[in-house]
């Protein structure tokens, strides 16, 4: 391989022999490669008029099912975000009529957010085809190859998030 990680190991091989540069291989390429899955991805969520923050706050809206909505906090939480952050997410969001805030009925003092039907129609649209992008993204691997690279990386990400994420 002559990629741009190779090139970078070997002048570091040529300038420090003594230390082993080998993890570049798979850090520096993963975080090249999610740089382009970011770009490619963000493609689709630019088509919907959504940025990613708001595209992920409409799917978690959308995996809670009916009636699809999730408390500011628990959003913040699965979207790995600060409350100040998703409060401008979800200001742009309800701005759009794609959410709705209002308290809670079993604590005055909670606030709920929830999809609005146009939320609800443009997600469901938008996450179909945000799968089809995933799917060709993922095309030229094989079905086997991609199965071992699921396992591979469940498994060191199960190491670097230790009792895994929200």
């Amino acid at each position: 391989m002559n990629d741009h990680v190779a090139r970078i190991q070997a002048e570091w091989a040529r300038e420090r022999p003594d230390l082993d540069v080998s993890p570049q291989g798979v850090i520096g390429r993963l975080h090249r490669l999610a740089g382009h899955l970011t770009e490619q991805l963000c493609v689709v969520y630019r088509r919907y008029g959504l940025g990613e923050g708001e595209f992920d706050v409409l799917a978690a809206l959308r995996r809670a099912g009916e009636p699809f909505e999730r408390a500011p906090g628990e959003l913040a939480r699965f979207t790995m975000v600060t409350t100040g952050a998703m409060t401008k997410r979800l200001d742009r969001l309800e701005r759009d009529g794609l959410v709705t805030r209002r308290h809670s009925a079993a604590d005055g003092r909670g606030r709920v957010v929830a999809l609005t039907k146009a939320g609800r129609e443009l997600i469901d649209r938008a996450f179909t085809e945000h799968m089809a992008n995933e799917h060709r993204l993922l095309s030229t691997l094989s079905e086997n190859e991609k199965n071992q690279l699921e396992t591979l990386l469940t498994r060191w990400l199960d190491d670097v998030e230790p009792n895994g994420a929200v």
